[in-house]
């Protein structure tokens, strides 16, 4: 079909175009990100995706494993869990930065198909609503402490004040997260610092700390099981991605800068997320050893950083920077829990139903979820719910990286250019949905001793195991036939340019119309023209979906 070519700027949105394509604009919601759009510097790109981990969570989980499992368990398992992120996170956020995709997109094309990967949507729309929930019981405990607000009005308060600041996506959420960090960081450290350097004896006590039922000596099983909490977070390598996907440009000029942002940015997160849960051992170690009844709320950063806080300033002051501390970390993350739920739930809505009912209602259905999970008090059970869900999030995270790394650019079995356009893949691939499927259910079951007690410990190591075998497996079985339903899109000018970079050639999309940029575009089957992908996404006819190539 004819390319009608357009000046390469920033698409417009006349206003004749419907709010749905009016709000996916906002900073390209459920679609490819253009380089039109993509004017953030590697540098603010990569300090706005590490302030999406200012979660207190990682002090608590710390916490949790080493006073189940003593401080030598605790380390290891923090060290594999480092491991397994770093690995199974650097070709997902190189493919993301490379291609400007978020992970549902990239998920679709690396062996899940149009539709199969749904169900990765709601995997990572529900480690945005239990991370939201136990960072919002984090900072109710801080109200409470603070200002004495009673626990349940807490998590409302913690849950209603990120509502109004994920309205407007990327462009506010840049803003926040560059300018809190310093004040964050300098708050996070100032307490570890002093202890190591005012009180070295409890370098040592840490060291020592042998759990809560002082039975913490070298344990394989032990190691295992505390990787498998701290492996829940695997998940969070997604929204990393969703800031990673607004990387200018790899270019030879700026190819250094563009590498260390993605690696710090994306599998290097866990670096800051491994110390965090060290510190926050610990301060739980000290605490536990110092502080008059200290074992009750060792495991809560609130009390950790206050107790600190006391030996270096006033009190009124210390619970005053305590607080602080703790809603700052709130907010920063869960605005990024909040809208990286409510695109995963928007774009699994949208396909099924093939109606866009707007990215903030789902906003509110995140935040209701983790509400309830507030209420119910799942803080207490903390090492279960995550032991559990990071069997399910190894399965997908580590099968979407073995396709990438594997079959794309090893095997060259599946397309390495990415592709996740309606009507050019098939609705489910076995490869990638069939991997996770068997990894997760063989896992879980693992995780709960129904393979017996023995193996319950290697219920992760079962998880990464398989993720990481079957996708090849199954991709030389199918001979990648399931990949892709068409090969070609209708539009003869390059997805590419000449150094690898998604183009920016812009085209009009006869539906909405609007423009955008190649990658998002393909061309209508009832018209002589072009069509983007949210219009094939909401096509419920079908009228405008290209037909398979047999």
């Amino acid at each position: 079909m004819a390319t009608t070519e357009t000046r390469p700027e920033p698409a417009g949105t006349p206003s004749t175009v419907p709010s749905a394509t009016k709000e996916t604009l906002e900073d390209y919601t459920l679609r490819f990100a253009p380089r039109s759009y993509r004017r953030w510097s590697t540098g603010v790109v990569s300090v706005s995706a590490l302030g999406g981990i200012a979660y207190l969570a990682d002090f608590a989980i710390g916490a949790n494993i080493g006073i189940a499992y003593g401080t030598t368990n605790a380390l290891w398992g923090i060290g594999l869990f480092a491991v397994v992120i770093f690995l199974s996170g650097f070709p997902l956020a190189f493919y993301a930065a490379r291609y400007n995709l978020d992970l549902d997109l990239i998920t679709r094309g690396s062996g899940f198909g149009y539709h199969g990967s749904v169900v990765t949507n709601v995997v990572f729309a529900t480690f945005t609503f239990i991370f939201f929930a136990l960072e919002g019981s984090i900072m109710a405990q801080g109200l409470e402490l603070g200002l004495g607000v009673p626990l349940w009005l807490g998590y409302a308060v913690s849950t209603l004040i990120i509502f109004p600041l994920v309205v407007y996506g990327m462009k506010v959420l840049s803003t926040l997260q560059v300018w809190t960090t310093p004040l964050w960081l300098l708050l996070m450290v100032a307490p570890f610092g002093y202890l190591v350097i005012s009180h070295p004896e409890s370098v040592g006590a840490f060291f020592d700390y042998q759990g809560e039922n002082g039975e913490g000596a070298a344990s394989l099983s032990s190691v295992l099981l505390a990787a498998g909490v701290c492996l829940s977070l695997i998940a969070q390598i997604a929204e990393q991605i969703d800031y990673l996907r607004f990387m200018p440009p790899k270019t030879a000029e700026n190819r250094r800068r563009w590498w260390t942002a993605v690696v710090l940015a994306g599998p290097g997160w866990v670096f800051f997320g491994a110390a965090k849960q060290v510190v926050g051992l610990f301060l739980a170690v000290y605490v536990i050893a110092n502080v008059a009844d200290g074992a009750t709320v060792a495991n809560e950063p609130v009390h950790q950083f206050l107790e600190i806080y006391r030996e270096i300033v006033p009190g009124w002051l210390a619970l005053a920077l305590a607080v602080v501390l703790v809603v700052i970390s709130q907010v920063k993350i869960n605005v990024t829990n909040a809208y990286s739920g409510s695109l995963a739930w928007t774009n699994s809505f949208t396909r099924v139903t093939k109606h866009y009912p707007g990215r903030l209602v789902f906003v509110a259905v995140n935040l209701a979820i983790a509400l309830v999970l507030m209420e119910a008090n799942m803080f207490d059970f903390l090492n279960t719910i995550l032991g559990f869900y990071a069997n399910i999030g190894i399965a997908w995270v580590v099968t979407v990286a073995s396709d990438i790394a594997i079959n794309k650019y090893l095997l060259g079995i599946s397309p390495k250019q990415p592709e996740f356009r309606r009507g050019m893949l098939h609705a489910v691939n076995p490869v990638g949905f069939g991997a996770m499927a068997v990894a997760s259910i063989l896992s879980i079951a693992c995780f709960f001793g129904l393979l017996g007690e023995m193996l319950r410990p290697y219920s992760p190591i079962l998880a990464v195991g398989l993720a990481l075998v079957l996708p090849p497996v199954l991709a030389v079985a199918t001979k990648g036939r399931w990949y892709l339903r068409r090969t070609d899109d209708g539009i003869e000018a390059p997805m590419l340019d000449a150094e690898g970079n998604p183009s920016d050639l812009v085209l009009h999309c006869h539906v909405c119309d609007t423009d955008y940029e190649r990658p998002d575009m393909a061309a209508c089957l009832a018209h002589d023209a072009h069509v983007c992908s949210l219009c094939l996404s909401t096509d419920t006819t079908g009228e405008h979906v290209l037909p398979a190539q047999v």
